[in-house]
């Protein structure tokens, strides 16, 4: 069942689609994901608590989740709000973000001092989950990026920054992706 608090959970609302809100008798912050509405909706969410780190693991930048107004709007406030906010995004295959005009990359384009694009070390690319954390708090987990089945939690500090390691592990061992820097005249 899908479980989230009333005062934590991924309740997010995705267009018409509403993330379900906890029983008052669960204490859980997890909300469990199956569809593409919800780990939408909880993406959505998870974005908009960032007040100063944003952290992307993701196969190639997936346009429903990252190329959606919803998204873009609060990386945008994250990143003009603050002076040290900071956008760190790991694609596995940049291909696809590169010639479908994302959205995000024209962001990460304009503001290349506070959004940096990463591709993933080869080495590193068997069966890749799907993950935003924010501000070391907040997370949607998939474990794999080809299925919506995930976790989405806006209060789960241990939970995040485990993941959060394991970003910054294979953030090190990455190479800057000199495409998305491109500006293109």
């Amino acid at each position: 069942t899908r479980q989230a608090s009333r005062t934590g959970g991924c309740a997010a609302q995705w267009g018409d689609y509403v993330l379900p809100q906890q029983r008052q008798d669960e204490t859980t912050t997890r909300t469990i994901l199956t569809t593409r509405e919800e780990v939408q909706a909880a993406t959505a969410a998870v974005a908009s608590t960032a007040k100063r780190l944003m952290a992307i693991y993701t196969g190639d930048l997936e346009p429903a989740l990252y190329d959606q107004p919803r998204f873009i709007e609060p990386v945008k406030r994250l990143v003009l709000a603050s002076g040290f906010a900071r956008v760190r995004v790991l694609l596995a295959d940049p291909t696809r973000a590169m010639y479908e005009s994302s959205k995000f990359i024209a962001l990460a384009r304009r503001i290349t001092s506070y959004i940096e694009i990463r591709h993933l070390n080869p080495r590193l690319r068997s069966e890749t989950p799907a993950f935003l954390i924010s501000d070391d708090r907040a997370i949607v987990y998939r474990l794999q990026a080809a299925r919506w089945d995930g976790i989405c939690d806006l209060n789960d500090p241990a939970v995040a920054r485990l993941y959060l390691n394991i970003f910054d592990e294979a953030w090190t061992a990455s190479a800057p992706d000199a495409e998305t820097r491109q500006q293109h005249l």
